[in-house]
């Protein structure tokens, strides 16, 4: 990538010296711009080649929020991305809504999260990213061959792994590591298959967030469907379960996957598929959702499945979601609450000879009981795990409040 021109709008000097810093940093050719803070900046007098704006989300006496839904009203716009104050979910979700092209914590900024941010920025204005945000619905595509496989742009080294009718390579693109998710075998998957697929492509691109996958690129190239995404050489958080996890940790796993899912649930969107399988870890230890080839948006009319078709993983299913029946946010609170006891505990909370059995034990048998030692945690168990859903935590944001309270309790017990 090119050395970029970056725009940065923030009342605090200190900031934006440490701000310029990092991208001198990683581009030493880089130019960067502070931009008046009591003046909202005339989108149509910044300069042509500004590849990025960084704004903050409290200027003086003045809303950072109102200036970014200002400045994205106009179509030449670059980038944004919002600077919000630490913790300050809602904040961010109102950013993102607002037009946003992505949201850092100030207090909890890193070299990597800066740098990443920028970079996806940058590139979500290239020709190569413009061309692959529209993506047919329906596409007659050949089929791909795991052994050798060209895309254009990408220099394929290894394969990953196989998640159901894809494959996941480690890949080079633009001088970085990324996960290259691709249909193999596309002749013999049928439309539904590959209109999920595709939904994939849809609904992560629009997801900026911390604690969602990033997504680089997605398109159709060369007769192959893919998705450029993150790369995460520490591999997924069911291979850290293995090693084990104190309670402390297990707790700030799931909060991290919590603020993920109110994200994706303020947005109108279900995961359905939640698993430790699911939930990559990065190297700086915090953790991201992937892998939304089975997410469904709420608002849509028409199902991308019929009634009673089951998508998910047996282990993690709500009763409802188990069932067939139609399924709401709390349906993924439901699945949290499971990864939360094989966290504690490092086992499933129910077992069985077959996958049918497994989901009668999600619809019957009693919650788990933790062991002595985690009793602290059974309340929050006990709400997510819930067998009807109006007994349960009704939101993410509840379960974030329920979190954030135990959190506290034990920082004190262990102060």
């Amino acid at each position: 990538m090119m050395s970029p021109t970056i725009l940065i709008i923030d009342d605090h000097s200190e900031f934006r010296e440490l701000l310029t810093h990092h991208i001198a940093s990683e581009w030493p050719h880089s130019r960067v711009i502070n931009h008046d803070h009591n003046v909202m900046p005339v989108i149509e007098d910044i300069r042509d080649d500004t590849d990025v704006i960084l704004l903050d989300y409290r200027l003086g006496d003045q809303n950072g929020l109102d200036w970014l839904r200002a400045m994205r009203a106009v179509p030449q716009c670059p980038p944004i991305i919002f600077l919000t104050a630490a913790g300050d979910e809602l904040l961010a979700v109102k950013a993102i809504k607002a037009g946003a092209h992505d949201y850092l914590p100030k207090n909890r900024l890193t070299n990597e999260m800066l740098i990443n941010s920028v970079r996806d920025a940058v590139r979500s204005r290239s020709p190569l990213s413009r061309a692959a945000g529209s993506i047919p619905k329906k596409t007659q595509l050949t089929a791909v061959s795991t052994d050798v496989l060209h895309i254009r742009g990408y220099d394929i080294r290894n394969e990953i792994s196989q998640r159901g009718p894809a494959s996941i390579y480690l890949a080079e693109y633009e001088d970085m590591d990324v996960a290259l998710k691709v249909l193999r075998n596309v002749a013999d998957i049928d439309a539904d298959k590959l209109d999920r697929f595709l939904q994939e492509c849809e609904v992560v691109s629009k997801l900026r967030h911390p604690n969602i996958v990033r997504i680089y690129d997605h398109g159709v190239a060369d007769d192959v469907v893919y998705i450029a995404m993150e790369y995460y050489p520490r591999g997924d958080l069911k291979a850290r379960l293995r090693k084990g996890m104190s309670p402390e940790l297990a707790l700030d796993c799931v909060r991290q996957i919590a603020v993920a899912l109110e994200a994706i649930h303020n947005l109108g969107i279900l995961h359905r598929d939640l698993k430790p399988a699911n939930v990559m870890v990065r190297d700086d230890h915090s953790l991201a959702l992937i892998d939304f080839g089975h997410a469904k948006q709420m608002w849509l009319e028409a199902e991308l499945t019929d009634t009673g078709e089951i998508f998910g993983t047996p282990y993690y299913m709500s009763p409802e979601q188990g069932q067939g029946e139609p399924i709401d946010a709390r349906s993924d609170i439901y699945s949290l609450g499971v990864m939360f006891v094989e966290l504690l505990t490092g086992r499933k909370p129910y077992t069985a000879a077959s996958p049918m059995a497994v989901l009668y034990k999600h619809s019957h048998a009693a919650v788990p009981q933790l062991p002595r030692e985690l009793l602290r945690y059974q309340p929050l168990v006990a709400r997510m795990m819930a067998k009807a859903p109006a007994e349960r935590y009704q939101s993410a944001a509840k379960v974030l409040e329920k979190l954030d309270a135990t959190l506290s309790i034990v920082n004190n017990l262990t102060a």
